[in-house]
C-alpha cells in the first residue's frame, strides 16, 4: 500500500442550505447530562419500595433435582419468592411488532424462570424482593438447590454432529428451533412452518446468484481463508436497570432503560394479561449497543410488583450483567474467492457459522444480516453463500451494534486484502476495481439506489493518516484500511412503522410526542431538529416527550440504525401537515399566495425570491418523507413583511385550521426472499463508509500501538454534524476495541471473563482520536436525505486494524482480538496465525 493516497474530486451532489438541520446545534439533552440532572433507570426511587434479586444456575447445563425457596421466604423482611412453578409456561419471545411470518420457536424461547433444566451459566431461576437490598441478597444464599449435570454443547460445530446433545428437548420439549430459509422452521417470505431435521440448528439462509462453478473456472487464482470472532459483551456504562410499580388504575407500570418500550406486550403475554394493563415508561438509556433491544429486567419487576402490590426496584451489577444478558455471536467465516489477475472477482463462496448460545433470540435475524452482507460492497456476479446457527450450553447471544455486519467485514475485508497480497496489487486498487456503483445489485440482487462512494470515503481515510510514521528496531509500523457497508432501517418485510405527534402551542412553541427510545445517540435531538427546521423555529423552542408506551404515539425499537429513518420521516410528515396550516393562515393574513410564505426565526414571513431548486412553502414536496430539499426557502430573508408565529397560530386556531398532526410513517414493503436463492431486497438502503489506521506493533512484547486512526463515511445529510462526529468516533472506538482487547471468555459454559477487571475494554487513554470525515451526498432515504450512522461507525475499524497489523507482521492473524500471544506467534514464526480461539 502507497504511503500517500490523494482523494479524487466527488460526485456533484449540492445541497441547499438549511437554517436547523444542518448545524451543530447544542443537543436537548445535553445540559441535563452534563450537570447530573438527568435521572436515569437506577436513579429512581418509590415510597414503600421492595428491592428485587435473581436467583441464577451455577452451571451450564443441568436438571432441576430441588430447588427449595422455603427459608428465603421466611427470613424477616422477605415480601416475595417466586419460582418457574409459580409461572406455569411463562416465556419470553422478543416481540418484533410487525412482523408477517414470525419465526415460530417452538419450545426455545426463553423460559422466564428454569423449571426443568437450565441451559447456561447464569439462568434465572427464582425472583426475590425484601425490604432492603441487603436481605434480599442474604435470602438468595438460603435457596437450596440441587442440580444433576447434564451432557452439554460448548461448540457449534460439535452441535451441529450426529449425536450431539440437544439443548432442547432435554425437558420433554420438542427441540426444534427456528430460522431462515432452507430448513428453517419459518420462511420469512412465507410463514410456512417447517420442522427441522437437527434440533440444535436455530437457523439457516442461503444465497445462489449466477453460477459458483463457472466463475471459479474463470478465474486465474483461487484465494481461501477462514475466520474467527468471539463472544463480545456490551459493557455499556448503564447495567440493566428499573423500577416498577402498579397504578392506582391497576395497569402495572415499569419505569427502564430499554431500547424498546412494546415490550409491554411480551410483558403482557408473559403475566396472561391484556396488552392495555402494563406501561412501559422508558427514560434515558447510558448505552445500549442492541444488550437492551431483548427483554432485562422488565419481566421480573412486572411479576414481583404483581405478587405484592407494592414498587419494586431491580438493578443489575457489573457482575450479573456480563453473565445474564445476551454477548455479540462468535463467527465462523469461510471465504473461497475466485479472481482474475487483473483484479476482478469471478466468484465467491463463502460459509458461516455462529454460535446461539442457550437461546435464539434474534439470531435468526443476525445471521440473515450477515449472510445478506458477505460479499461486502462488492461487485460480484457469482455468489455462493451457506450460513447456519447452532444452540449450545454457552451464553445466549442477540443484538449488538452491527447486527452481524461486523462479523461479516471483518472476514471480507480480510480477505479482499489477502487477495491483493496474493495477486502483488495494491489493496486500494484491487478494491477499486470491484466496489459496487450505484445501480449495480449486491449478492441478493438488491440494487444499490443510493450513492456509493466507497472508493472516495477509503481515499479520504487513507489520505487523512498523512506522512508514514518509520519503524525503529523493536517496532514495525503497519497501515491498513476497510471499506464496508451497512444497512439501516429494517427488514423490509417487517412492515416497519413508525408515529409522531407534532402541534404548536399558541405561543408559536412546539412540541413533539413521539415514543422513540433515545439510547444515547441523539435520537430525540435529531427529530427536534427537524420538526425546527420544518416549523421555522429554533431549536429552543421545541419540546418532546417520549417513550411512553402509554401516553407517546408508538415508534418502533431503537434498533437497525432506524430511529432517525423511520421516525424522523414521521415527525417530517407530522410537521409538514402543521406547516401547512400555518403557510395557509399567513398568506391570507398577508395577501399574498402560500408559494410566497416561508416560516423563519418564529416569524411567517413573505420571501420575494428564491433560491434554485428550493421548494416554495406550498410546494407538495413540503410534506414528502424523502424529499431532498430545503422547507425554508432560501436562507436569506428578501421579503420586509412578517407576522410573528404566535400571532399566525392565533388567528389559525381560531379559524379551526388543524395545529397538530398524528403522522405514521410506512417502510416500504417487500414479500421477502427467494427460499431457493436467496434474491430479494432485505432493507430500505445502505450507508458506506472507510475506516484507515495506522498501528506499531511490539516485536518484543507483543502489544499494538495505535498511532493514527481516521473514518470517513458517507451519511448522507447531517442532521446534527457534532452529534454525528460523535456517533462515528465512539463507533471506531468500540470497533477498535473490537479488534484489540474484548473477548468475552467462556470455557465449557462458565464464563472467565465475569467483570471488567478481566474482560477489557478500551478508555480514551488506549487510543488517539479518530480524524472523522463526514461527506453528505443527500441520496438517503431519510429526512432531507440522511443516512443512518449508529451501526455504521462500529463496523469498519476492527478490519482495518486486521491488515494494519498483516502489513506490519508480513502474516495474518485470522481471529480476533489481536493479543499480544498471537501477535508473537506470528512474529516469531514469520507466517499466518490460522489457528481458531478454544471456542471452536
Amino acid at each position: 500500500m502507497s504511503d500517500r493516497v490523494t482523494p479524487k474530486p466527488l460526485p456533484p451532489h449540492n445541497l441547499p442550505p438549511l437554517k436547523q438541520v444542518g448545524k451543530p446545534l447544542r443537543r436537548v439533552d445535553a445540559l441535563g447530562k452534563a450537570v447530573g440532572a438527568t435521572q436515569y433507570a437506577a436513579d429512581f426511587s418509590m415510597l414503600n419500595m421492595l428491592h428485587a434479586k435473581v436467583f441464577r444456575s451455577p452451571i451450564p447445563s443441568g436438571r432441576i433435582v430441588r430447588l427449595d425457596v422455603s427459608k428465603a421466604r421466611a427470613l424477616p423482611g422477605v415480601a416475595c419468592v417466586l419460582t418457574g412453578a409459580d409461572l406455569p409456561n411463562a416465556r419470553l419471545a422478543t416481540d418484533l411488532p410487525g412482523q408477517t411470518g414470525r419465526a415460530q420457536r417452538k419450545g426455545s424461547d426463553a423460559p422466564v424462570l428454569a423449571t426443568d433444566v437450565v441451559r447456561f451459566h447464569g439462568e434465572p431461576m427464582a425472583l426475590v424482593c425484601a425490604e432492603t437490598l441487603e436481605i434480599a441478597e442474604q435470602a438468595l444464599s438460603l435457596i437450596d438447590l440441587e442440580l444433576s449435570p447434564l451432557p452439554g454443547v460448548y461448540c457449534p460445530e460439535e452441535a451441529l454432529k450426529p449425536g450431539a446433545p440437544a439443548v432442547f428437548g432435554a425437558d420433554g420439549d420438542s427441540g426444534d428451533v427456528a430460522g431462515g430459509s432452507d430448513g428453517a422452521a419459518s420462511n420469512s417470505a412465507s410463514g410456512e412452518h417447517v420442522e427441522l431435521a437437527d434440533r440444535n440448528v436455530v437457523a439457516r439462509w442461503k444465497i445462489r446468484k449466477g453460477d459458483v462453478e463457472k466463475g471459479m473456472a474463470q478465474a486465474d487464482v483461487i484465494v481461501e481463508n477462514t475466520f474467527y470472532v468471539p463472544f463480545v459483551e456490551h459493557a455499556y456504562l448503564e447495567p440493566e436497570a428499573g423500577v416498577a410499580w402498579v397504578d392506582e388504575q391497576g395497569v402495572i407500570t415499569i419505569r427502564v432503560c430499554t431500547q424498546v418500550v412494546e415490550h409491554f406486550r411480551t410483558v403482557a403475554k408473559a403475566l396472561g394479561v391484556s396488552q392495555n394493563r402494563v406501561r412501559v415508561i422508558g427514560t434515558m438509556v447510558g448505552g445500549g449497543f442492541g444488550g437492551k433491544e431483548d427483554v432485562t429486567v422488565e419481566i421480573f419487576l412486572a411479576l414481583l410488583t404483581r405478587a405484592t402490590g407494592r414498587p419494586v426496584k431491580l438493578v443489575y451489577t457489573r457482575e450479573e450483567s456480563f453473565l445474564a444478558t445476551s454477548k455479540r455471536h462468535p463467527f465462523k467465516i469461510t471465504h473461497r474467492t475466485g479472481v482474475k489477475r487483473t483484479g476482478r472477482i469471478t466468484a465467491a463462496e463463502i460459509t458461516m457459522l455462529a454460535d446461539s448460545g442457550a437461546y435464539p433470540y434474534l439470531t435468526p435475524y443476525v445471521l440473515l444480516y450477515a449472510t445478506g452482507m458477505a460479499t461486502g460492497p462488492y461487485k460480484i456476479d457469482n455468489v455462493c453463500v451457506d450460513s447456519v446457527a447452532a444452540a449450545t450450553n454457552q451464553p445466549f447471544t442477540s443484538a449488538f451494534r452491527g447486527f452481524g455486519g461486523p462479523q461479516a467485514a471483518f472476514a471480507y475485508e480480510s480477505q479482499m486484502d489477502e487477495i491483493a497480497r496474493v495477486l502483488i496489487m495494491d489493496p486500494l486498487a484491487f478494491r477499486r476495481v470491484n466496489y459496487l456503483k450505484t445501480g449495480e445489485t449486491t449478492a441478493t440482487g438488491q440494487a444499490i439506489r443510493s450513492a456509493a462512494w466507497s472508493e472516495e470515503c477509503a481515499t479520504r481515510a487513507l489520505a487523512a493518516l498523512g506522512d508514514k510514521t518509520p519503524d525503529s528496531p523493536t517496532r514495525k509500523v503497519g497501515r491498513g484500511f476497510a471499506s464496508t457497508f451497512q444497512s439501516y432501517g429494517r427488514i423490509m418485510w417487517f412492515h416497519d412503522t413508525s408515529r409522531a405527534w407534532v402541534g404548536m402551542e399558541m405561543d408559536g412553541t412546539v412540541v413533539i410526542r413521539c415514543g422513540v427510545p433515545d439510547i444515547g445517540a441523539g435520537q430525540s435531538n435529531s427529530l427536534c431538529q427537524i420538526a425546527a427546521e420544518v416549523l421555522g423555529v429554533s431549536l429552543e423552542r421545541v419540546s418532546i416527550y417520549s417513550t411512553d408506551s402509554a401516553l407517546t404515539p408508538l415508534a418502533g425499537t431503537s434498533t437497525a440504525t432506524r430511529q432517525l429513518y423511520m421516525s424522523g420521516n414521521a415527525v417530517l410528515q407530522a410537521a409538514g401537515v402543521v406547516r401547512a396550516s400555518l403557510v395557509k393562515k399567513a398568506a391570507e393574513m398577508l395577501g399574498v399566495s402560500p408559494e410566497d410564505i416561508d416560516l423563519e426565526n418564529g416569524f411567517a414571513v413573505v420571501a420575494s425570491q428564491r433560491g434554485p431548486g428550493v421548494p416554495a412553502s406550498g410546494d407538495s414536496r413540503a410534506t414528502a418523507p424523502q424529499s431532498r430539499t430545503s422547507y425554508c426557502g432560501n436562507s436569506e430573508v428578501r421579503g420586509s413583511r412578517g407576522l410573528p408565529l404566535a400571532e399566525v397560530v392565533a388567528k389559525a386556531a381560531a379559524s379551526g385550521l388543524p395545529l397538530a398532526h398524528l403522522a405514521q410513517f410506512n417502510a416500504p414493503f417487500t414479500d421477502g426472499l427467494d427460499p431457493e436463492t436467496g434474491q430479494g431486497d432485505i432493507w430500505p438502503d445502505f450507508t458506506f463508509g472507510a475506516h484507515a489506521v495506522e498501528i506499531a506493533v511490539d516485536t518484543e512484547t507483543g502489544e499494538i500501538e495505535v498511532l493514527k486512526s481516521a473514518a470517513c463515511h458517507d451519511v448522507g445529510r447531517a442532521i446534527n454534524p457534532a452529534a454525528v462526529r460523535g456517533q462515528i468516533a465512539g463507533g471506531s472506538h468500540q470497533g477498535l476495541g473490537y479488534a484489540l482487547m474484548e473477548e468475552y471468555v467462556v470455557e465449557k459454559g462458565m464464563t472467565k471473563t465475569p467483570s471488567l477487571a478481566e474482560y477489557l475494554i478500551p478508555t480514551s487513554c488506549d487510543f488517539p482520536a479518530t480524524d472523522v470525515i463526514v461527506l453528505e451526498s443527500g441520496t438517503g432515504v431519510g429526512p432531507f436525505g440522511a443516512k443512518g450512522i449508529g451501526e455504521p461507525s462500529l463496523t469498519p475499524a476492527a478490519p482495518a486494524v486486521a491488515n494494519a497489523v498483516a502489513d506490519a507482521l508480513g502474516a495474518r492473524i485470522f481471529s480476533l482480538p489481536f493479543t499480544p500471544e498471537k501477535v508473537l506467534a506470528a512474529a516469531d514464526a514469520g507466517k499466518d496465525i490460522v489457528r481458531p480461539d478454544p471456542h471452536w
